[in-house]
């Protein structure tokens, strides 16, 4: 099962880290991390495995912020946002 976990999370994760090095360079993404994540929700909750696939991304998202460097706070901070903006769609 953890093969097929981080086979489905690891692109998503990757398309927000994507998002938080462009904000780096000065773009505005917050709207398209809105819309990765919701997407990404959208995906993952149609799984048989839903829980720990929805788990495994907001962990990830929020290792990935924990272990960004603090001199790169935009970077940080997309990823901070987009891992609230996951917690916040478990609910649903």
């Amino acid at each position: 099962m953890n093969a097929t976990v981080v086979g489905l999370v690891t692109p998503h994760l990757l398309r927000v880290i994507d998002l938080a090095n462009e904000a780096e360079k000065g773009m505005n993404v917050d709207w398209h991390v809105r819309g990765a994540v919701d997407a990404t929700m959208a995906e993952l909750r149609d799984q048989w495995n839903a829980q720990a696939l929805v788990a495994s991304y907001v962990e990830g998202l929020e290792t990935a912020a924990k272990q960004a460097p603090a001199n790169r706070p935009n970077y940080v901070r997309v990823l901070q946002a987009a891992a609230a903006a996951a917690r916040g769609g478990r609910r649903d």
